[in-house]
């Protein structure tokens, strides 16, 4: 297990040497999305506010932390180390304890349940939890990165079916089950589809011996099901029901190309960056990439064990769980073909439209995790005369290594952030921001560019955005990444992708003055140093009638005189 917390802070070793301005490069805006996330929550514990919810982005609507990925059960607990060494700490420590947080649960429960050789439970637990599909998420998404609690939800279905302790191992589920919904949901729904898998096929092989496990199974998750609900109800409430909830979430076309799942991820000893970007959607959802020397290990595992019950149930669960991923017809390389996929019967499924199906790929990872450990157990106690067990060994490990060192983790990337302006971390926001007013940042802060939420977390979360980067409803109620835009924001975005100045059409003015309104806008700011600075400033002098002052290190615009509050 330290070897684990090793290998983990050696991934994340270039963040921890810099967390004054250092910023993982693969993350695009999440590590701002996150930080801002965990500073908010830290600060609902100590003001006792609603952390479900915060008008700190998006105001005055505001947003709903709850349908977002905010991981309470992580946020809430290192209040303490938020507040006392800032939000990047509270991300480098939740991403580096969550890999090898990860990898000593599935060591915990392999070892001691599944499998009868610690050689064996380690390997397996390394490949759960620094497989190349975890590792990409590693760069952004610590909800896929701390899946710590999934083992022990296993390990209690496991309890379960054997008999044991019924009620008692239904309350220890129920209890997991809610924990892992402030963890993440997605991941846990994930989990679910692939214990489900399993389970057809293993009561397909077994029926009657599975006929006797579906009292005390059933028992069990009745039990679970109600603590659970206890605990998780009003908060599943007001995500889905609360302020700014959304109706799922679409996504498009996104299944995994099946040419994936032989290639190598950027994040890994052979990867190769240019070919992985033709197969993946970005660098954090490299979801499939288990290397070709892998999946032909597998392969082979998985026809070896085919007479073991438990493997067969495990394979087929690995197997399906890549088809579901690879979306609604199966595309090689590129190039579609006429094969339909199983996502065809899911992806309209309540809480299934919200899901990336190519993210299915990542329930294979802890099947294959097991499959590895199981084979391992099996070739170091294999019974034969000396010659034949030593062949054997050196078979495997030689096949091991040829398999898993390719798809090895490498140290993530890691470049300097764009210091926040003074007007900011000085204070002189104070001077320009009253108490009901917010901050317009020039262009206005979304999906591509959430550098905002950090200045906002600079000024001790003093003031509210308008928009911001957060997942809410769009008009017809469906999800959409970001605030639905006002005719404002969207002219300002459009000037700072193009450099263009358009002319400015007739109302224009008094649309400005109706988006600023509507923001319930104190000051418009724009750094001094953004891209396309002077066509953004021209553009909103012409739309405000007045010149920009430039004061620590930005310009501003004091529009109190045109949104009276």
């Amino acid at each position: 297990m330290a070897g684990f917390l090793v290998v983990a802070f050696l991934i994340y070793r270039p963040l921890w040497m810099n967390l004054g301005s250092g910023y993982l490069t693969s993350s695009g805006q999440d590590q701002n999305m996150w930080e801002w996330f965990f500073a908010v929550t830290a600060r609902s514990v100590l003001t006792l506010d609603n952390p479900l919810f915060s008008d700190l982005q998006n105001y005055p609507l505001g947003v709903n932390l709850m349908a977002n990925t905010v991981m309470l059960g992580l946020g809430v607990p290192l209040t303490p180390v938020t507040v006392v060494f800032g939000p990047t700490v509270t991300w480098a420590l939740v991403l580096t304890g969550g890999l090898a947080g990860t990898a000593a649960a599935w060591y915990w429960v392999l070892s001691r349940h599944l499998v009868a050789t610690r050689i064996g439970a380690a390997i397996g637990a390394a490949f759960c939890a620094f497989a190349p599909s975890i590792i990409s998420h590693a760069n952004a998404h610590p909800n896929f990165v701390a899946l710590f609690v999934l083992p022990f939800i296993v390990l209690q279905l496991l309890r379960l079916v054997r008999g044991e302790r019924v009620v008692r191992n239904g309350v220890l589920l129920g209890l997991l089950v809610a924990y892992q919904v402030f963890l993440g949901e997605e991941p846990l729904l994930i989990a679910a589809t692939t214990m489900l898998v399993f389970a057809i096929t293993y009561a397909l092989s077994r029926p009657e011996e599975a006929l006797a496990m579906v009292r005390p199974l059933g028992t069990g998750i009745a039990v679970g099901a109600g603590v659970a609900l206890v605990l998780v109800a009003f908060p599943l409430w007001w995500q889905f029901a609360g302020p700014q909830s959304y109706a799922g979430l679409e996504h498009g076309l996104k299944g995994n190309d099946a040419a994936a799942f032989t290639s190598f991820a950027t994040e890994s000893v052979a990867g190769d960056p240019e070919a992985a970007r033709e197969l993946s959607m970005n660098r954090t959802e490299e979801n499939a990439f288990f290397g070709w020397p892998l999946v032909v290990l597998l392969t082979g595992v998985s026809i070896a064990l085919w007479r073991v019950v438990s493997a067969r149930a495990l394979a087929v669960a690995m197997f399906v769980l890549a088809w579901i991923s690879m979306g609604v017809v199966l595309v090689v390389n590129g190039a579609g073909t006429a094969i339909p996929g199983p996502w065809l019967l899911l992806f309209d499924l309540p809480l299934y439209d919200s899901v990336l199906e190519s993210r299915f790929a990542m329930g294979s990872v802890p099947v294959a995790g097991i499959l590895l450990a199981m084979a391992t157990e099996r070739v170091l106690r294999y019974r034969a005369p000396d010659e034949w067990r030593y062949t054997a060994r050196i078979a495997w490990f030689s096949a091991l290594t040829f398999a898993l060192v390719p798809i090895a983790p490498t140290e993530l990337r890691v470049h300097e952030r764009e210091p926040t302006p003074e007007f900011f971390t000085a204070g002189t926001w104070r001077n320009f921001v009253e108490p009901g007013g917010s901050v317009v940042v020039v262009p206005l802060p979304d999906t591509g560019d959430a550098k905002a939420l950090r200045w906002q977390i600079d000024a001790g979360l003093g003031f509210p955005l308008a928009e911001g980067y957060f997942v809410g409803p769009y008009t017809d109620g469906r999800g959409a990444y970001g605030a639905v835009r006002r005719p404002m924001s969207s002219l300002l975005e459009d000037i700072a992708d193009t450099g263009t100045v358009p002319a400015i059409a007739a109302g224009g003015t008094a649309q400005a003055i109706a988006d600023l309104r509507y923001w319930e806008a104190d000051v418009v700011v724009l750094p001094a140093d953004a891209g396309e600075v002077d066509a953004l400033r021209y553009t909103i002098e012409q739309l405000l009638g007045e010149h920009g002052r430039l004061v620590d290190g930005v310009w501003l615009w004091d529009v109190r005189v045109l949104t009276p509050g």
